[in-house]
């Protein structure tokens, strides 16, 4: 492949995100074409209170097994930090790529930014963000195979369309985990180079965790709209959280950050057109704000003190570090009289 090609395959998957976007958005419109704005802050006023708490608890609870993705890569590259660092990190790296998209180039920026201030080599980091991914994934494949059994059959089948792609989606997910858990047995104990970077085969005991993590994390984020959604229509969880899955999944590949308008747009088409757009829109926003802004807020904050922490912690040792000075000259001074020198002849 040439060196334009590249190029031009680059452009293309940069300026991709922008098409899908506003596709998104034309779909949206004609989705919500009928209803005013009010009809939809309406919607977000009439989500119940205890909905909403059961929506943050979910949300911080989710957050803490996505923080628990930086823990399990560090343990995959050998690394050791203490708990509140690996916690800060995954919070403050899927708060920021989340909502900015890019996950790699977002997220990644502020994990390399705090691992190797905490002594982690470059290389390692690369590592983590690779297991990071590959758990999302397995954790989503996983989903979509339980879910195949859990989906109504009996209406998905009026649809030979839909139903033949749900088969491939199924068959193809599972063959993915298959052939993962393959692998880690085959392969145990050796490595796979990948330019300068050579990776370790993780364990069948890696794997494992790893689709618990991501089956947790994928459940855990759709029971926050999950809460925010079951006072306007009442949907079979096992049917939901296949629905939500996807719509994330094509957000992410989208490009789009954090697959604003697309997921939406996918949640929107799915559901009958009986249902009041107005309110599933409404609870897609309050999902939006615990789920995305919220942490980002929140989590930011955090990282914030904690770098202000650092920068008076450096100002105080630049301050002791200067009033010793004199002192240090003063003993260098007093060394050198006391030594005298020798003439040889």
């Amino acid at each position: 492949m040439s060196a334009q090609t590249k190029r031009l395959i680059k452009k293309i998957i940069s300026y991709s995100g922008i098409f899908f976007f506003a596709l998104a958005a034309v779909m949206l419109w004609w989705q919500l074409r009928n209803y005013s704005l009010s009809d939809i802050f309406h919607a977000i006023a009439n989500i119940p209170l205890t909905n909403l708490c059961a929506a943050c608890l979910a949300c911080l609870a989710g957050y803490f097994v996505l923080s628990l993705y930086d823990y399990l890569a560090l343990n995959y590259v050998g690394g050791r930090v203490t708990w509140w660092k690996w916690m800060l990190a995954g919070m403050l790296g899927f708060a920021i790529s989340n909502n900015a998209g890019n996950a790699a180039i977002s997220g990644g920026a502020i994990r390399y930014r705090l691992y190797t201030r905490w002594r982690i080599q470059a290389s390692d980091i690369f590592k983590m963000l690779t297991l990071s991914g590959v758990t999302y994934f397995l954790g989503v494949a996983a989903i979509v195979v339980i879910g195949y059994f859990l989906i109504p059959h009996d209406q998905v089948s009026q649809s030979a369309g839909l139903s033949m792609g749900l088969g491939w989606l199924f068959g193809i997910c599972l063959a993915l985990i298959l052939a993962y858990f393959a692998s880690t047995l085959a392969f145990q104990k050796k490595s796979i180079r990948i330019g300068q970077i050579k990776f370790h085969v993780p364990t069948p005991r890696i794997a494992t965790i790893q689709i618990i993590l991501g089956i947790t994390d994928s459940v855990l984020a759709g029971l926050v709209l999950y809460f925010c959604l079951t006072p306007f229509i009442q949907i079979p969880f096992g049917t939901f959280i296949g629905l939500f899955v996807i719509a994330q999944a094509t957000g992410i590949f989208s490009q789009v950050p954090g697959g604003i308008g697309v997921f939406e747009t996918i949640f929107l088409t799915a559901l009958p057109d009986t249902i009041d757009k107005a309110d599933v829109f409404g609870a897609l926003l309050a999902y939006r704000i615990i789920y995305y802004v919220l942490p980002l807020i929140g989590v930011g904050g955090l990282f914030f003190i904690y770098e202000r922490y650092l920068r008076s912690k450096m100002k105080a040792w630049a301050r002791q570090a200067k009033e010793k000075i004199p002192q240090i000259q003063e003993r260098l001074k007093n060394t050198a009289k006391k030594v005298r020198p020798t003439n040889k002849k």
